[in-house]
């Protein structure tokens, strides 16, 4: 059985979850990163009940030590990897402690780089074909007032992504980005969000499961017809 990880997993009814969930009824064995073990574990055996194989992993993505140690229990055989990790962080620059930048760009594409080395590695070192996606954006484009820390981090993200794709293609490794322009309908905005269900209803929340669809789509491209980048938005959505 072939192996996928996906870091960045949070609650149940959210894309790094439901990831998880796709992946592993495509006949994966699913190994199930993030920082929270009550959350991951949730995954995992909601996964399990589906007669699907998982496992948590408990990590802090800007730790190289974890991401080596992450790899290792992985084990041989992985085949699909998932970058999934980073927030939306809001605030003035002028606001904003050097701390709090820094926090945004190392969780955002600092942790992308190292989870990127570790998994091409081991694609290169087992002659994998293997796939690595990035969740991306739309600060992943176009910088917007009050979000300078979380737009320099997407950026440099997919340009991160982007000259990883074009390094390792040769080597038969497909790197997509997926930029997720808007809001999800998942737990996060639900919490936050008071009228959520009659956005839903209105259509101006992404479908999560339609997401995880985008995701399935780049894995199984043929070589012959990568795509890179693709976006995803409601119909409602002013781009």
């Amino acid at each position: 059985m072939k192996k996928a990880l996906v870091i960045g997993v949070g609650p149940l009814n959210g894309l790094g979850a439901k990831l998880c969930k796709k992946i592993a009824n495509n006949n994966f064995e699913v190994f199930v990163a993030g920082r929270t073990k009550g959350n991951l574990d949730l995954v995992v055996n909601n996964i399990i009940e589906d007669g699907n194989k998982a496992k948590s992993l408990v990590i802090d993505t800007t730790n190289e030590v974890h991401i080596k140690e992450m790899m290792k229990s992985v084990g041989s055989g992985l085949n699909f990897a998932i970058y999934n990790v980073g927030n939306n962080r809001p605030g003035k620059i002028i606001d904003m402690d050097a701390s709090y930048f820094k926090e945004s760009w190392e969780t955002g594409c600092f942790g992308g780089f190292l989870f990127a080395k570790e998994v091409i590695k081991t694609f290169l070192k087992e002659k994998t074909a293997g796939t690595l996606i990035f969740t991306g954006a739309s600060a992943s484009l176009r910088g917007k007032s009050n979000f300078g820390a979380f737009n320099s981090a997407k950026g440099a993200l997919r340009n991160l992504a982007q000259a990883i794709a074009k390094e390792y293609a040769e080597d038969g490794i497909h790197v997509g980005h997926v930029i997720v322009d808007g809001g999800l309908a998942g737990e996060r905005i639900k919490q936050r969000l008071s009228d959520f269900d009659q956005r839903v209803k209105d259509g101006k929340l992404i479908d999560i499961e339609s997401v995880t669809d985008a995701y399935m789509f780049l894995y199984n491209q043929n070589k012959n017809a990568w795509t890179f980048e693709l976006d995803v938005r409601t119909s409602k959505e002013n781009w």
